[in-house]
């Protein structure tokens, strides 16, 4: 039996601002404590230029192997990376279909006989209408017999949690990108769709305190509300193996992002 770990992280911009990498090195010290054995990350933003340089600073960094889906309108760009002895199969990116692009990996893991497929995603900021339009690609890959694990940034609240407390003080431009379509509370259909195409929701299920992934302490006046905005979607097949789940929540997290990481564990 072989145990898999699995870090998804929003990490705003690559952990850069301008010129000062201080949220970078500080995300790499945590990959680095972490170890896990597939790290999906959003917001790769500047991945793509000069050769690749910083993806491939990362991999030495981390020593890990990634793989680029390049996001051609925004330049959010989404990562996956994998530690060996995981062996890629197969490398998509779907920039077409997504606001900023979408990232699948499938991958044979030690000791298990089916692949496992990662998919990394980062939906529309936007309203959820485009969300709901995005989640509806994902739909076919929650097929039950595979393994398949989509995590990301969803931008978008679970049907399981309540309403963020501090819901009715996120101003107006910024509650409009999350409002249900009777503008009054948060909109959970997005989530709602992929749980009815039979993604399982790995926090819901393994976290009953039902943990935010926004605002991190450091960016309190940004554009969230207090919610679950980060998930780990796993095919039935999959979640059936789920061990453990944690959103990472320290001196270090509070600050690297506007986003916490997630971690999960996995028993193939």
């Amino acid at each position: 039996m072989t145990t898999l770990t699995v870090l998804t992280y929003n990490t705003l911009f690559a952990g850069r601002d301008g010129g000062d990498d201080r949220r970078a090195q500080a995300q790499v010290g945590l990959i680095n404590d972490l170890r896990p054995d597939v790290f999906l990350m959003q917001e790769a933003k500047g991945f793509d230029a000069n050769g690749g340089a910083w993806l491939h600073a990362l991999e030495q960094q981390i020593a890990m192997r990634g793989f680029l889906a390049v996001a051609p309108r925004t330049g959010q760009n989404i990562a996956i990376f994998i530690r060996e002895p995981l062996r890629p199969l197969g490398f998509e990116a779907d920039g077409a279909n997504f606001h900023h692009t979408l990232a699948t990996l499938r991958v044979a893991v030690p000791g298990s006989e089916l692949p496992v497929t990662f998919i990394s995603a980062h939906l529309c900021p936007n309203g959820p209408e485009i969300r709901r339009r995005e989640a509806a690609y994902l739909a076919v890959h929650a097929a039950p017999e595979r393994l398949t694990l989509v995590t990301g940034d969803f931008n978008s609240a679970s049907p399981h949690d309540s309403e963020p407390e501090d819901w009715a003080a996120l101003a107006p431009h910024h509650r409009a990108r999350y409002v249900a379509d009777d503008l009054q509370g948060i909109d959970r259909s997005v989530l709602a769709h992929l749980e009815a195409a039979g993604w399982v929701d790995l926090g819901q299920e393994l976290d009953a305190a039902g943990v935010p992934t926004v605002p991190t302490a450091a960016y309190r006046d940004a554009e969230f509300a207090t919610m679950r905005c980060d998930y780990l979607l796993a095919s039935s097949g999959l979640a059936a193996k789920a061990r453990s789940y944690q959103v990472i929540r320290n001196s270090i997290t509070d600050t690297a992002s506007d986003h916490y990481p997630v971690l999960a564990t996995f028993e193939l």
